[in-house]
């Protein structure tokens, strides 16, 4: 079995004449965090949407646990074992924090009981706040309830979409803890994430996205120490 959970090979995205991911290649080893940085608008989010199916490439493959998984529709990618926390959490507003968690389990033939109970030991709050709706929960509840609905589809991978976006920074290290944690527990990581800082602390590689390429690559550590990173991504210059 290959080391690598995902590689992505040649990835082209156009959308209309505009070309959003340039000839990417990249891997996700089996058991590891790995987060891509980069400025809005870099392609990033288009990389993941390509891997859950919702955008169609014109060139390349994706391949996920050895298979190529390019052409197949999202519910079929989910059932392959990969789940994605989009931006913005996109919880249901109107349904209860259990009907939504319900909703990450809804292509699964078999008994979720086990993932939902460890759902609520990652989220306390959110079994506390079972039966109220959604859209009443405040903005870190919700990302909560964003990444324990990816749970319940019981992923390999999970992507997460700038999980830290609009969060006060004490909740912002509070998902940084779960991800770790979720990590530990067996399920490989792929973070999309401002946050360069807390990104880079965490994961064990990552890759630099600028303009549909990806420019450096490396350990997480690595990265974080390198001048250039700082002086474009963490807000230091390259005396200090």
């Amino acid at each position: 079995m290959s080391d690598n959970i995902l590689e992505i090979k040649t990835l082209n995205v156009r959308f209309g004449g505009i070309l959003a991911v340039n000839d990417i290649s990249l891997d996700v080893r089996r058991g590891k965090i790995v987060t891509l940085i980069g400025a809005n608008g870099a392609g990033k989010s288009t990389i993941l949407r390509s891997v859950s199916g919702i955008v169609k490439p014109v060139h390349g493959e994706i391949l996920f646990e050895g298979e190529n998984i390019m052409g197949l529709t999202p519910e079929q990618i989910v059932k392959k074992g990969i789940t994605l926390v989009p931006e913005g959490r996109r919880v249901f507003p109107n349904l209860t924090v259990l009907e939504n968690l319900k909703m990450g389990a809804y292509l699964r033939k078999d008994d979720y009981e086990k993932d939902l109970s460890y759902v609520y030991r990652l989220f306390p709050r959110l079994e506390e706040r079972s039966w109220q709706s959604a859209g009443t929960l405040s903005g870190g509840e919700q990302q909560m309830l964003a990444v324990g609905r990816a749970l319940m589809s019981s992923p390999k991978l999970i992507m997460m979409d700038e999980p830290s976006l609009g969060l006060a920074p004490l909740v912002v290290r509070d998902i940084f803890s779960i991800i770790r944690t979720i990590n530990e527990n067996g399920i490989t990581v792929l973070l999309i994430e401002q946050n360069a800082n807390m990104a880079l602390k965490t994961c064990d590689y990552g890759y630099v996205i600028e303009t549909g390429n990806i420019t450096m690559q490396g350990e997480g550590d690595k990265l974080l120490n390198d001048d250039r990173v700082k002086e474009a991504y963490l807000g230091k210059s390259r005396n200090g």
